[in-house]
C-alpha cells in the first residue's frame, strides 16, 4: 500500500493556484459575455477530492445589480470554462466551478472608514479636553 507523504495538502493548494491563474486568463481573453466585465479572481478553494471549486471574485463596481449580472454571466460560462480548464490541467477529477462574490475588500474599506471616523472623533474629543485645561 502506498504511503501518503505530508505534501499531499500542498498539492491541493498548488492545483487551486493553477486553476485561479488559468481561469483569470480564460475569463479575460476567452469569455465574450458582456455581463462579465472587469473582474479579479481573489481566491479558489478546492475540496480535497477536487470535485468542487469555489471561485471568489471581486468587481470594479460593487453595486448589487452589477454583481448579479456578473454572477449570471459567470454561471452561463461555467461549462465552457471547465471545458477549457480540462485542456490546460491534467488532473484526474476536474472540479465543478461555483462562483461567489468576494465581499472582503468592500468590508475592509468599510471597516477602515469606521476606524478613521472613530479616530477623528477621538482626536476632536482630545482637542476639546486639552483646551478646557
Amino acid at each position: 500500500m502506498a504511503k501518503h507523504s505530508k505534501s499531499i495538502p500542498q498539492r491541493g493548494l498548488r492545483v487551486a493556484d493553477q486553476i485561479q491563474k488559468d481561469l483569470s486568463e480564460l475569463i479575460a481573453f476567452e469569455v465574450k459575455d458582456p455581463r462579465v466585465g472587469m473582474i479579479t479572481l481573489s481566491e479558489v478553494q478546492l475540496t480535497p477530492d477536487y470535485a468542487h471549486a469555489k471561485v471568489f471574485f471581486t468587481t470594479l463596481k460593487d453595486d448589487p445589480e452589477s454583481i448579479k449580472n456578473t454572477l449570471a454571466g459567470l454561471a452561463a460560462a461555467a461549462g465552457y470554462l471547465r471545458n477549457q480548464l480540462g485542456k490546460r490541467l491534467h488532473i484526474h477529477t476536474l472540479p465543478q466551478l461555483h462562483f461567489l462574490h468576494d465581499m472582503s475588500a468592500s468590508r475592509g474599506m468599510a471597516m477602515s472608514a469606521l476606524i478613521d471616523k472613530a479616530n477623528a472623533t477621538r482626536a476632536a474629543d482630545f482637542d476639546e479636553n486639552s483646551e478646557e485645561e
